[in-house]
């Protein structure tokens, strides 16, 4: 007993210094967040290095104290607010952009790159400077006044490329085989688990995609760098920025100079000395600033509803859209009568039809009130065209990928496998379908006929739904649905969308709907703060970010094809998702 009690007491003893220790901590890093202030000196150039995945919305909250420990991704609306408020600071003078490998999509970098071109117009100055530009970064720094690159660096610029894995062989080889049920000609979502090559008609609407984003990138690069776009493709072609010089002679950068060299330009353009001290502000620190600078305000507001990631049926949270918090933040935009309009930013390659359906009904509740827009992202496909579809008003980037009116059904099923390593599975129900499908058994005519229903009937629902909110004949959005994949700019010659645009004219346009002059931003939803997800996942791996540990462990290729094969698994009921994972390159 006495052992026992000792026990229970030393236990005990160490919770409660854990408890102490922990909430000190607490405390701790309150009162750095508390003296720790930010302040932009004159004559400064502000950073900006993107070191971060960049999410449309973190959800972040500035009381959190311990966001700066656990929040990994950056916050476009964060980005472009930061730019646009040093756009009018008199202390910073220009923006220095010494950016590798930005961690975002096309769009995204174009929504950025955008910003730099509306700060370029209050006639202050952009540099840019690399050790190596991959193709999205040079994107990025096309925008800049002059470019520079390290004299070993290099500047890789070749055209998009795309690319899909197959894994019909895996499946035969691991007697793990994925049931697939679909409707739509090009919804070849799942083409990797039923072939192990590419069908004429996926990789004529890759192509064409691809041909189309391309496109609107070296039109943007025609026109800061007086390239013409024959040129441009030629340049690709024969991989003309491979060296530093060739990059120069080609016109795609202006010098090449190390850093310590870049400095001295930048105090040059500063009206400095170069024996004088720059002054320079990261973006992270210049954001502490920013965050406190509302350039928009009014007693009446739009209401900006973030929608990123998979749509699953369930919850949701920073990186999935679920029903449960993207419901919520809806109604509640709805029902505040300071909110006049909504404007919905989607950046979703779709996921879950019934989530889908249940966030299309709260737009159409919603917009009996108030008026909604749209405003795509990266991506906007399939589930994250289906809850856009009902919108007064769409916008989307020329670059944006969306469409993909079509849905699938994916269910795994082990029967060889089971086979080959000895087991046996055997059902017993009352009744003839109340055992109807096992992962162990051959899919029955039968069940696959029961699925095929289900996806007719919601394929049929997606198509009116489409036709309603676009105001065509179901039989026009058929002809242009079947699964297929469009860029922006395609988009709006078919009318899936009705201008090109990113959020701020989204946003400009919901204003212009609900009749409102002046107004200030409410952003929805409010995601749980880091902490508090920290200690919903404490324990194990799980605290310490699985997915990164997997990530390591594998290798990004291998762990790319771990997450392909991963994501059909978890796949539950009829999916609305884009026809294929595609890697952009």
């Amino acid at each position: 007993m006495n052992f026992l009690r000792n026990l229970l007491a030393a236990i005990l003893g160490t919770l409660i210094a854990f408890g102490m220790i922990f909430f000190m901590f607490i405390i701790f890093v309150n009162l750095l967040n508390a003296e720790e202030t930010v302040t932009v000196k004159k004559n400064s150039v502000l950073e900006l290095k993107l070191k971060n995945p960049i999410a449309d919305f973190t959800g972040s909250d500035d009381a959190d104290p311990f966001g700066v420990f656990f929040d990994e991704k950056q916050g476009l609306d964060e980005i472009l607010h930061a730019i646009k408020v040093a756009k009018g600071d008199k202390e910073i003078k220009g923006i220095s952009i010494n950016n590798n490998y930005i961690s975002a999509g096309i769009s995204t970098t174009r929504a950025i790159r955008n910003a730099l071109a509306d700060f370029k117009e209050s006639g202050k100055f952009i540099y840019a400077y690399g050790d190596y530009y991959p193709q999205k970064d040079y994107y990025l720094a096309s925008i800049a006044d002059s470019i520079f690159i390290n004299p070993v660096g290099a500047l890789d610029f070749k055209g998009l490329a795309a690319e899909v894995l197959y894994f019909k062989d895996l499946q035969d080889k691991t007697g793990v085989k994925m049931e697939v049920i679909r409707h739509g000609k090009y919804k070849s979502a799942v083409e990797p688990f039923l072939s192990n090559e590419m069908s004429e008609a996926n990789r004529s609407q890759i192509k064409e995609l691809m041909g189309s984003i391309w496109n609107s990138i070296i039109t943007e690069i025609e026109e800061e760098r007086g390239i013409t776009k024959d040129n441009i493709n030629i340049i690709a072609d024969t991989l003309g920025g491979r060296k530093p010089e060739y990059a120069k002679k080609s016109g795609l950068l202006d010098d090449v100079i190390y850093y310590d060299e870049y400095e001295n330009r930048l105090k040059h353009a500063l009206g400095i000395d170069t024996s004088d001290k720059l002054n320079s502000i990261t973006l992270q620190d210049y954001t502490k600033v920013s965050n406190k600078k509302k350039l928009q305000t009014g007693k009446d507001r739009i209401a900006i509803i973030f929608a990123q990631g998979d749509i699953i049926y369930g919850e949701g949270d920073p990186d999935f859209i679920g029903q449960g918090i993207m419901s919520e933040a809806i109604i509640k935009a709805r029902d505040d009568k300071s909110v006049k309009a909504i404007v919905l930013r989607v950046n979703s390659p779709g996921g879950s039809a019934l989530a889908s359906d249940i966030i299309w009904r709260e737009i159409e509740l919603a917009k009996e009130k108030k008026p909604v827009v749209v405003s795509m992202g990266d991506v906007a496909a399939s589930g994250g065209y289906y809850i856009s579809a009902g919108a007064n008003k769409i916008f989307a980037e020329p670059t944006t990928i969306t469409g993909s009116i079509g849905v699938f059904g994916v269910i795994p099923n082990i029967n060889k496998l089971a086979g080959n390593i000895g087991i046996n599975a055997e059902q017993v129900g009352t009744n003839k379908n109340s055992v109807d499908y096992s992962l162990f058994e051959p899919m029955s005519d039968e069940f696959r006929g029961f699925v095929k229903e289900g996806i007719e009937k919601t394929y049929q629902t997606f198509l009116q739904k489409v036709a309603e909110g676009r105001n065509i004949t179901i039989a026009e959005a058929d002809s242009i649905a079947q699964g297929r994949v469009w860029s922006g700019a395609e988009a709006m010659e078919l009318g899936l969308v009705d201008q090109l645009g990113g959020l701020e004219d989204a946003i400009e346009e919901a204003a212009v709907l609900a009749d409102v002059d002046t107004y200030s931003i409410r952003k929805y939803p409010r995601y749980k703060t880091s902490f508090e997800r920290f200690m919903e996942d404490f324990g194990g791996a799980s605290m310490l970010n699985k997915e990164q540990i997997i990530r390591n462990e594998l290798g990004t290729e291998v762990y790319g094809i771990y997450r392909e094969v991963k994501s059909a698994m978890e796949q539950q009921g009829i999916q609305a998702r884009l026809p294929f994972t595609l890697t952009i390159k």
